[in-house]
């Protein structure tokens, strides 16, 4: 008997396949949400009998500390022996650990300008104040030329306290090496 060959208009076993749909947000966040689950799974299974064999004593909850913890800077140390520049460096360190502001010497949050910190930091002593006002006021015109008028006009031309306090630290540099 001679063999036929199916033709494609009889040959019913080919049906084409659905063509796959693209998966939302939702379901791919919910397959790796999945698949991370298991990851994690398997993860503190493997730790847990990688370290069955370390001994461990319980803690005792006395010896863990619940009291205030102080966290405040820690006192940085007189770098200058020169009274003015030991008070640039004191004013540096004060900007530093409680804020740099500008258009007030001081602002409600105790931030302070450049000059406020001199002032705080001069405790009262208003020849050694106008020193360091002046030595920084030189600073600053060695860097940034003779058209700053004033130690608060410079402080007050900046939004952010990174320039006034490198402009601080270099006066208290500049201070040392005069002998102030």
């Amino acid at each position: 008997m001679p063999q036929t060959r199916p033709t494609p208009a009889t040959d019913q076993t080919t049906a084409t396949p659905a063509p796959p749909t693209e998966l939302s947000l939702e379901e791919r966040l919910t397959l790796i949400d999945a698949a991370m689950t298991v990851r994690l799974d398997e993860a503190k299974i493997a730790y847990e009998v990688n370290t069955a064999h370390i001994p461990t004593d319980p803690v005792d909850l006395a010896d863990v500390g619940t009291g205030p913890i102080y966290t405040e800077p820690a006192p940085q140390p007189e770098l200058y022996p020169t009274p003015v520049a030991a008070l640039l460096q004191r004013a540096h360190h004060r900007l530093i650990t409680g804020g740099w502001c500008s258009g007030a010497l001081v602002d409600e949050d105790g931030a302070r300008c450049m000059l406020g910190a001199i002032r705080i930091e001069a405790r009262g002593d208003s020849g050694l104040e106008a020193n360091a006002a002046a030595v920084l006021l030189d600073a600053i015109r060695r860097k940034f030329g003779d058209d700053v008028a004033s130690v608060p006009s410079f402080n007050d031309t900046h939004s952010s306290g990174r320039i006034p306090l490198r402009m601080l630290d270099q006066a208290a540099g500049l201070a040392d090496a005069r002998g102030l």
